[in-house]
């Protein structure tokens, strides 16, 4: 765990930048203090990041994993050329899928595959790097920050015994909360990974078609078909008209959804649009890592749930994991078992990773209530504030209470919009006295301007879409609720 308690003690000052979150060696995010950082950051700002000690692991490499990767590029025959990379990843299957990619989309370019310490990494030269880094952002099956560590011999690796007992643990605690059998549970390496698998055991039944998404997406959650599989639509006009247009136009291999979105955090009418996709045999796939599977319970009417483990669930910011459920209720549910059974995954979570899995959600329920309060809380209190132009809280939205569980919340996150625009949106960021940065569901409140971490280069679109770059999201933790207002009313004082 952290040795920082950024519950009391965040990072939120300029000294901060580039500091891990949590304060661990296997963080997965970094402080991004100031306004000034984040758009630094997205530059490429040379001193920018070179001060960054930790990175979201999809979007970058873990320290240890690029220190790995350097290891296997000077001992490669691509090693000596300028613009050439390494990507480490846990096993050859995803390394080989990695490699295809990279010759199907820059056939010009130079790739092989370097066996090192254990896992084997795709070198790929200066025309191939763009294709490497995509495929590895988008399916998140690179390897770990504790694989590659344990391959560099920094730290070892678990007995066979602990690992499958942490495994079991974590797939009865899903079952638990899914109300579902053990074999519809699968665990992967991130919740991308996990996507991922779901459109592989898609494609092996509705092979070359495209997805249809709906929704407002995650960035990765529509590029990972668009690019890695047969092409993905977006439709942001979720109404029913709409959605059987798009149906009956596209005839997607499947229709994927996020519960809810990010950061607008609006859910759409999923029954409907299940009964619409259901009615033309094209299946549904929802992403409920926001609500989480605790809240909301989307399997009557989706057949494949992904979420990211790495969020609320895990809670603590230090590992990289998801899950993939297979509801009962699917008229594919045979098929996609036995697609499941005869195609291998690409890569399992690594023992280290699932026994620090196991640790940090052992008291996820209690948890996420928690999370919900804090979260609710803070949103009523944001709503009143006569700075605050708009609060996004699915704590008002119908179709998210429609899916909830008896008693249960909304979720960690919220997003809100200041009178000032961008002007008010900087100077409340850099006054927030609690960490910042990407990623979301950990114990210490985390903020992001979201819009710019994750369309950066499309921010047009994004307006086009009505979601505005001066946008706050706020991921909310565990601090006492009026601590928490206390911050965010001293910040508030400078919008």
């Amino acid at each position: 765990m952290s040795s920082r308690d950024l519950l009391r003690d965040p990072c939120w000052q300029g000294s901060d930048l580039g500091h891990p979150l949590p304060d661990a060696t296997h963080a997965v995010s970094v402080a991004l203090p100031r306004w000034s950082d984040v758009i630094a950051y997205e530059e490429q700002d040379p001193a920018c990041r070179e001060a960054l000690r930790a990175v979201y692991p999809r979007f970058g490499q873990h320290p240890l994993v690029e220190k790995l990767a350097k290891l296997s590029l000077q001992a490669s025959d691509v090693g000596s050329s300028n613009g050439a990379s390494s990507w480490p990843y846990p096993s050859l299957a995803a390394a080989e899928a990695a490699l295809a990619h990279c010759r199907r989309t820059r056939p010009p370019g130079e790739t092989q595959l370097s066996a090192i310490h254990g896992l084997t990494c795709l070198i790929a030269d200066a025309a191939s790097t763009p294709a490497a880094k995509a495929f590895w952002q988008h399916t998140g099956l690179g390897a770990s920050s504790r694989l590659a560590a344990i391959a560099l011999g920094q730290e070892r690796t678990a007995s066979g015994s602990a690992a499958e007992n942490a495994r079991s643990n974590v797939t009865q605690r899903l079952k638990r909360i899914y109300c579902c059998e053990g074999d519809a549970i699968s665990l992967h390496p991130s919740g991308m990974s996990a996507l991922h698998r779901a459109l592989q055991l898609i494609s092996a039944i509705r092979p070359n078609r495209p997805v249809l998404q709906i929704g407002f997406p995650y960035v990765d959650v529509l590029k990972l078909p668009q690019v890695v599989f047969n092409g993905a639509e977006l439709l942001l006009d979720d109404s029913a008209a709409s959605v059987s247009a798009a149906l009956e136009r596209l005839k997607p291999s499947v229709v994927v959804i996020e519960l809810p979105s990010n950061p607008l955090l609006r859910c759409i009418d999923l029954s409907t649009i299940a009964r619409l996709a259901h009615e033309k045999g094209i299946p549904v796939i929802a992403d409920d890592t926001i609500g989480s599977g605790v809240n909301i319970d989307a399997l009557p009417h989706a057949d494949l749930v992904f979420s990211s483990l790495t969020k609320s669930f895990a809670g603590r910011g230090d590992v990289l994991a998801g899950s993939l459920v297979l509801s009962h209720h699917s008229t594919w549910r045979d098929q996609l078992a036995a697609s499941a059974r005869s195609l291998q995954p690409l890569a399992e979570l690594a023992d280290m990773d699932v026994i620090t899995l196991d640790q940090g959600s052992e008291d996820v329920v209690e948890r996420v209530h928690q999370l919900n309060s804090n979260t609710l809380f803070l949103a009523e209190r944001l709503r009143k504030h006569p700075a605050v132009a708009k609060v996004f809280h699915p704590g008002q939205c119908k179709n998210f209470k429609a899916l909830q569980r008896p008693g249960a919340g909304h979720g960690c996150l919220l997003s809100f919009e200041l009178k000032g625009g961008t002007r008010s949106a900087q100077k409340v960021y850099d006054a927030l006295e609690v960490c910042k940065g990407p990623s979301l569901g950990t114990a210490f409140t985390l903020v992001c301007p979201y819009v710019l971490l994750a369309h950066y280069e499309e921010l047009i679109w994004a307006k086009r879409c009505d979601v505005p770059s001066h946008l706050l999201r706020v991921s909310v933790g565990l601090e006492e609720q009026q601590d928490l207002w206390n911050r965010f009313l001293l910040a508030l004082d400078k919008a």
